[in-house]
């Protein structure tokens, strides 16, 4: 009995099932992405807060302003991963995600606890607390499975983003389809779901998730995998997608939700069936190599430094130790060339990062704020309650959309076209735009289209801006400085939600209420608001220009050529075979007489 593994060859059934085979594959790099797309399915319990803090404001007491308290230090916890990146920087990857699974466990019991009465009702500022905890742990499995991936796959950086970022952006639809189909619409089982559920998958996966060394060999550098990733990843949104909006309209059986979650999950899970058939491709290379009697054995890898080179001088600071603060000190305002490594106070002083956070400040901070008021805007023009919940999916899976699209397509248009990726960020920035206008100036019937620009154009600049940062600071402190690009984000949140847009909003509100109630209806209520944001992400927009200016030699270039030249070049007997027959069909070494003798 055999296994076709296409055209060329077969394997024996008894080989695919031997321990030695299943070993391969969960040690094989491709099993290590498929661990990471789990991770990242289960890293986004913080889109779903809108699910379960209906409970945490009624059994605890809060008002909404205490609510919405809770949820500014859930965002913190989120975006702030400054520390996860440092631990990362001298730990391997399995440290940064067991220490986010026991975050993510501990935050999230404790929330369960207290809203279950378990527990003594906390104080505020505990509460505030214990959801910066459990929100944390997302930018520890951040920076555990995607900084680790990217540095797997440096010539795939956009797409791993895009991928990556884009199963993010479905974890909080993947949650809310599992929770019905577990606890029915018990909204207080769903937090003890986010409790155990992330944690268990981290810990599960937490030596599979590895650094593992890059190599110029074809094998290391095939992508394709990466494009069958995408398509399940787009069948699983559509069908996430086509049963949020039917549970919407239909009344569901405990049964359909529970069909409905396990369908999820086999999406989840098709990934290994492409990372199997990677694998049985390479036994089926080793097997017609068995075949071909071997001739010469030759390995070509990282050379042993020279007794001459080994004695080359130290760099000054190291020659003399106590001049290594003035010479920090002195280094950080003396960057390296683009692309090449800078060091972490190099980046954070550089203009290029100044830029880049700025950007992200107006850019970020203007969607995620119409993003989180998404549900009020629609009351204010008066959408039915259905519709606004439509909006919310929308914004969910258009998120997702955007993370992909920005991630394949940039990656793309750069390899092809040298597309350069600031460029990229900047219509996004222009497009979003479109969507804050729409909600400005209450366009009827409209915000169903706002909200599939905001979701998409939000997803959309994460890729982006972590991809760029990678790029033109490289990759040696990746672990750090893209949990420092992820500070814009609240920042951006706080003053375009909380000081304009929450600020104009009661201000409406009162005019029309005589401040007996704080709800406001009409177009005027989020109008003035979003002119300014649409204001501020023009001016994000055109200072991005800045960026695309500085970094065009850069862009123009071949960006990724340096990791070709550096990393080790595997040429075993087996490579060298497969790469001649793939060339010529025939083993040149056989035509060499004598070639047996020059090993």
């Amino acid at each position: 009995m055999v296994f076709a593994g296409g055209v060329d060859g077969a394997v024996p059934m008894r080989q695919i099932l031997s321990p030695r085979f299943a070993v391969q594959v969960v040690r094989s790099r491709w099993f290590m992405v498929f661990a990471c797309l789990l991770i990242m399915a289960a890293a986004g319990a913080t889109y779903i807060f809108s699910i379960y803090s209906k409970d945490i404001k009624k059994e605890l007491g809060y008002n909404q302003q205490t609510l919405n308290t809770l949820s500014f230090f859930k965002d913190v916890g989120t975006n702030v991963g400054i520390l996860s990146g440092l631990i990362n920087e001298v730990t391997p990857p399995w440290v940064v995600l067991a220490i986010g699974a026991a975050m993510n466990l501990f935050g999230y019991i404790m929330i369960y606890l207290a809203i279950t009465g378990h527990i003594a009702a906390p104080r505020v500022w505990m509460m505030c607390l214990y959801i910066c905890i459990g929100a944390n742990s997302q930018a520890f499995a951040n920076t555990g499975a995607l900084v680790t991936c990217v540095k797997n796959f440096p010539e795939s950086r956009g797409t791993v983003l895009g991928l990556l970022k884009g199963f993010l952006g479905l974890s909080g639809v993947i949650f809310t389809q599992l929770y019905l189909a577990i606890y029915g619409d018990d909204s207080k089982s769903l937090v003890l779901l986010i409790a155990w559920l992330p944690a268990a998958i981290s810990i599960v996966f937490v030596y599979t998730v590895r650094i593992i060394p890059y190599t110029s060999s074809v094998a290391a550098r095939n992508t394709k995998p990466f494009f069958w990733f995408l398509y399940i990843s787009i069948a699983l949104a559509v069908f996430l997608l086509i049963m949020t909006i039917v549970q919407k309209v239909v009344q569901f059986s405990h049964s359909a939700y529970v069909l409905s979650a396990f369908i999820s999950t086999l999406f989840l899970f098709l990934p290994v069936g492409v990372v199997i058939k990677e694998e049985v491709k390479i036994l089926i290379e080793r097997n017609k190599e068995l075949e071909i009697p071997p001739t010469i054995t030759i390995e070509t890898a990282y050379s042993a430094p020279s007794p001459l080179s080994q004695a080359s001088p130290l760099p000054k600071a190291e020659q003399n130790p106590s001049s290594k603060g003035i010479s920090c000190i002195t280094n950080m305002f003396k960057p390296p060339s683009m692309g090449d490594d800078y060091s972490i106070l190099q980046a954070l002083v550089s203009v290029d990062m100044l830029i880049l956070v700025f950007v992200s400040i107006c850019g970020l901070g203007g969607t995620l704020t119409a993003i989180d008021n998404m549900g009020q805007i629609g009351q204010s023009l008066r959408y039915p309650a259905k519709s606004i919940n439509t909006f919310v999916s929308l914004i969910s899976i258009w998120n997702y959309a955007g993370r992909v699209t920005s991630g394949y397509v940039s990656e793309i248009v750069l390899s092809k076209y040298k597309f350069p990726r600031p460029l990229a960020l900047t219509l996004v920035l222009l497009l979003s735009c479109v969507g804050h206008l729409l909600i400005a100036f209450g366009v009827p019937q409209s915000l169903y289209l706002a909200s599939v620009i905001i979701g998409f154009c939000f997803g959309a600049q994460w890729p982006l801006l972590f991809a760029i940062i990678s790029e033109v600071f490289g990759l040696k402190y990746y672990s750090t400085l893209y949990n420092f690009g992820s500070v814009a984000s609240p920042i951006g949140l706080y003053i375009l939600n909380v000081r304009v847009t929450g600020h104009l909003y009661d201000v409406e509100a009162r005019k029309q209420n005589a401040g007996k109630d704080l709800t406001c209806i009409g177009v005027q209520c989020f109008k003035l608001s979003f002119i300014i944001i649409t204001a501020v992400t023009a001016l994000g927009a055109m200072v991005s220009l800045l960026l695309v200016w500085r970094t065009r030699k850069f862009y123009g270039g071949d960006i990724y050529a340096k990791f070709r030249e550096s990393a080790p070049t595997e040429m075993t007997v087996e490579s060298v075979n497969m790469e001649k027959i793939e060339k010529n069909g025939v083993n040149e070494k056989q035509k060499e007489p004598g070639s047996e003798n020059k090993g």
